[in-house]
């Protein structure tokens, strides 16, 4: 792997910077003071010259409650401001769903109505040159050690349908700003064991790493062969396992960071040597 490590204000072009709505600019801004308030960031790896005026998708491993806005710093600091998907209910929330629709991220609910709503905007806004950020596990990963889940085929079938060039996006660390908690949070007690966990976080200050790996070859794949859409999952999944594998270097197996929380039902397909 080369790893290019970015500080101060990082490459000029940016990917979607600029036709990004200005409340998700200045929302970017305002996550990347938050990120640094609770660790360090590190970021390696780039999104290449060639992609940067075309439209992209960044898959990316999910390891957290936090995680999501590690990447959106990690973005930040190479020059991408990408749209995501998004769970129904945040957009259902009085303050936070006004402010990821104006900010133009893509809904999506249960359902196979919705689900097939959602994959429609997502390659629109694909084919429209906008970056789109995305989980391909759906999920927190349950595996004992943290690895990445099987994934699901959606963010496959969104590439290729929409022709897009994928980005494996690998982390580690974020999992140490924020409990898993619960799976539906309805009170405060429900809130309260992520929320001390954040605090212990900000002043133990843990370290997220952030890789860009390389584009997904998936040139010999199509939307409309079968089997295609899991062959792609499978590449992107494996891509993002090896751009982990150095990041976690010294947690090969479980981490050294333990949630009493987080759910560990579901084995890694793709743990190394497993």
């Amino acid at each position: 792997m080369v790893a290019v490590r970015f500080r101060g204000r990082g490459p000029t072009r940016r990917a979607g910077r600029r036709s990004a709505p200005r409340l998700w600019r200045v929302l970017m801004f305002l996550d990347a003071l938050l990120v640094g308030m609770t660790g360090r960031l590190e970021v390696t790896g780039d999104l290449p010259v060639r992609l940067r005026d075309r439209p992209v998708l960044l898959a990316a491993n999910h390891i957290g409650n936090f995680d999501v806005f590690v990447l959106v710093a990690a973005c930040r600091r190479i020059g991408v401001a990408p749209r995501f998907l998004a769970t129904g209910g945040l957009f259902d929330t009085p303050v936070i769903g006004w402010g990821l629709r104006t900010s133009g991220h893509i809904r999506v609910d249960r359902g196979r109505d919705s689900i097939t709503q959602a994959f429609g905007a997502a390659v629109d806004a694909l084919r429209s040159g906008t970056p789109l950020l995305a989980y391909p596990e759906g999920r927190i990963s349950h595996d004992p050690g943290l690895w990445p889940e099987r994934g699901k085929t959606g963010v496959a079938r969104m590439a290729l349908a929409a022709d897009v060039p994928v980005v494996p996006v690998s982390q580690w660390g974020a999992h140490e700003a924020a409990w898993w908690g619960t799976a539906v949070v309805t009170c405060w007690a429900d809130f309260r064991p992520v929320l001390l966990s954040w605090l212990r976080a900000v002043r133990a200050r843990p370290v997220f790493r952030v890789h860009f790996g390389p584009p997904v070859n998936l040139g010999e794949l199509s939307p409309q062969r079968l089997g295609d859409a899991a062959r792609a999952r499978d590449a992107i999944m494996q891509a993002i396992t090896d751009g982990l594998v150095p990041l976690r270097a010294g947690e090969p197996d479980l981490p050294r960071y333990h949630d009493p929380t987080r759910p560990t039902d579901r084995p890694s397909p793709w743990r190394p040597g497993g």
